[in-house]
């Protein structure tokens, strides 16, 4: 319910509505192919995801120690609906109140992402882990398209001219998510207990300290270590997709807005097929290999979007086919959905595997470090790039992330890491 109720911030916000909203009209340098707003976007999501980076893996630990993880994830939860729903407040112009809104609400709900899936190796045994990961991720999406078809039908398009409409986007976002993550808050429990501090320590200091015997210990847990190695390459690829994607349709392939509301039901309806399905076919052929499939799903994606213009004008010239390219970006849409969600649960439910469980905290910080941090390189590297050279070629970026991912991934032995997770010793 918890991956029910965030996607609504993560759609509405950076991805269909608020971005777009952020780069044509709140800064709005059209004249100049957007390339300022772009890169302002990109710097403002790059600077909440570090200061992911810097805190997650003491916050996990601290977590860890004191089994106050429900209290964390409530923090944050709560900080992300007050944040988002400020939003509402921003005019075109205000640059910096809306960097500051949108840095501060999207620290809070990735945090959180990190506290709400340390919970998942307590909800079934190891080689479920996937069937679970894929079913929450799935509910997410199902939880975007519910709260997005509210906001594209009542709320209507990104413009200047209907902008004191579509400026309640933020409220709407922080409405959906303070009540649909009731239930998590209600029937979720923490099953561990808390260990007492030692005289004259603070629980910042204990956190500290076992964040960094966690990283020592990093080196000996081979498999995992690679996996975050791996997943970090996969998050910067997939942080451009999610943050660069509704920006893209309106600037490359400048859409017509029935067509934005198709993508978004489009990428919706596959993105949760493919999170279900990938969880189920998990447990049939393994962990590893439903990741690596869904990597190499990503790179025909990649192609896919950005050859999306050049195919409509060979299929013009060559074929005497004339179809408009953003109707052929839907099954570039088609594709990204299918890997979208596919691989962020699939690579949660891995780690879920490999992580030794009196650890998972701490152990699912690393996974936010390498995710935030990832979507650090990608949003910074894709922001300059496309500073210089435009937006589509910038998007050819994502090829050689998600190929290092693969590489990387090659080397993990998931076997050998449940071993040694079950058998620290």
């Amino acid at each position: 319910m918890f991956d029910f109720a965030n996607q609504a911030y993560t759609l509405l916000i950076i991805t269909v509505v608020f971005g777009d909203l952020f780069t044509t009209v709140i800064v709005g340098d059209r004249g100049d192919d957007y390339r300022l707003g772009n890169l302002l976007w990109s710097l403002s999501l790059a600077t909440s995801y570090l200061m992911v980076v810097l805190s997650a893996p003491v916050l996990g630990a601290i977590m860890d120690y004191s089994a106050a993880r429900k209290h964390f994830l409530f923090a944050s939860y709560v900080v992300t609906v007050a944040a988002t729903a400020m939003l509402y407040f921003v005019e075109p112009g205000w640059i910096l109140l809306a960097c500051l809104l949108v840095i501060v609400s999207n620290y809070s709900y990735s945090v959180g992402e990190s506290f709400i899936a340390s919970f998942l190796p307590d909800l079934a045994p190891r080689e479920k882990l996937g069937r679970v990961s894929g079913l929450g991720w799935a509910l997410g999406y199902i939880g975007g398209l519910v709260a997005a078809s509210f906001t594209l039908v009542f709320l209507g398009e990104v413009s200047r001219e209907n902008y004191d409409t579509i400026r309640w986007v933020g409220p709407f976002a922080g409405a959906f998510f303070l009540f649909a993550a009731i239930p998590t808050f209600l029937w979720v429990h923490e099953r561990r207990q808390g260990q007492l501090l030692p005289l004259g320590r603070s629980h910042f200091q204990v956190g500290v300290e076992r964040m960094l015997g966690t990283l020592r210990d990093l080196r000996s847990y081979r498999d995992l270590a690679l996996l975050l190695a791996s997943i970090f390459f996969t998050m910067a690829g997939i942080y451009i997709i999610i943050s660069f994607s509704f920006i893209y349709g309106a600037q490359v392939i400048d859409w017509d807005e029935h067509v934005r509301t198709l993508m978004f039901i489009v990428v919706q309806i596959t993105a949760a097929a493919g999170a279900l399905f990938f969880g189920l076919l998990q447990h049939r052929i393994g962990a590893r290999r439903t990741y690596l499939l869904t990597l190499s799903l990503w790179l025909i994606a990649i192609l896919a979007i950005y050859a999306t213009p050049q195919v409509t004008a060979v299929l013009h010239v060559l074929a005497g086919i004339d179809v408009e390219a953003q109707y052929l970006f839907l099954g570039a849409g088609c594709l990204a959905g299918l890997s979208l969600g596919s691989a962020q649960s699939a690579g949660r439910a891995l780690v879920g595997m490999l992580a030794p469980r009196d650890k998972a905290g701490e152990f699912f910080g690393f996974w936010g470090v390498a995710a935030k941090l990832a979507a650090v390189l990608g949003l910074v590297g894709l922001g300059a790039l496309q500073a210089v050279f435009g937006l589509q070629p910038a998007i050819l970026f994502c090829l050689l992330l998600f190929g290092t991912a693969i590489a990387i991934c090659l080397g993990v032995d998931v076997d050998r890491g449940i071993r040694r997770a079950t058998d620290p010793a």
